[in-house]
């Protein structure tokens, strides 16, 4: 089974965050994806581009669908020709294993 066919699980303060092993197994399940941070929070982060402002807000859309499905909701910075989009489960202050799932819908999403 793929990761974005993988059923996000409800995560409490104490769910621990992915270890540094499986954080890294899991980085190369979602390559284009990279790990920075979000107010000093690790957050999994990918820039994608679009022709148009019009396609852009269109993928934003579709992101919130999924988010709204999963109930895990990322940051989306929607700009002419391109989105943002940062993953982190805010319960934790960290990645979890949903976070990743979330990246590979949203690649499964763009490459439609």
């Amino acid at each position: 089974m793929s990761l974005a066919n993988e059923t996000c699980r409800p995560c409490r303060s104490d769910s621990p965050p992915v270890s540094g092993a499986e954080q890294e197994a899991l980085c190369a399940l979602v390559p284009d994806w990279r790990v920075g941070a979000r107010n000093g929070v690790p957050a999994l982060e990918r820039i994608f581009t679009f022709a148009n402002f019009a396609e852009a807000l269109a993928y934003t859309d579709a992101v919130g669908a999924l988010a709204e499905a999963a109930d895990h909701h990322p940051e989306i910075v929607t700009e002419w020709g391109k989105v943002t989009v940062a993953w982190w489960t805010h319960a934790i202050g960290g990645l979890h294993r949903n976070d990743f799932i979330m990246a590979a819908r949203c690649d499964a999403e763009r490459a439609r």
